[in-house]
């Protein structure tokens, strides 16, 4: 079964993410937005492109915190496969100034 984040911005994210819709990403983020992978910080623009749109990332969310900006997700790309992942959110008026994401 598949979870919904109930928090907008959260929820466009991964709608961005599961289209491929690189425009819609870019705008569910505030113009500075930060990220980490696995606890290091990397340079978002590229990580996108690498583990997300040419590498056709999505998104299958099984589990969302009662805020909605906290998800427990399968993770699907060309690169790496399948893997369970955790996702967390900081959103800043109504846009994701910072996710943190790694295997969990």
């Amino acid at each position: 079964m598949t979870a919904h984040p109930s928090d907008p911005a959260v929820a466009a994210f991964v709608a961005a993410v599961n289209a491929g819709d690189k425009d819609a990403f870019f705008a569910a983020l505030t113009d500075d937005a930060t990220m980490s992978d696995d606890g290091t910080d990397r340079d978002l623009v590229a990580w996108a492109e690498r583990e997300i749109f040419s590498s056709n990332g999505r998104m299958d969310v099984e589990d969302v915190s009662a805020d909605g900006r906290t998800l427990t997700a399968t993770y699907t790309n060309a690169t790496w496969g399948s893997m369970r992942t955790r996702w967390a959110f900081t959103v800043t008026n109504g846009r994701i100034s910072r996710f943190e994401t790694g295997q969990g």
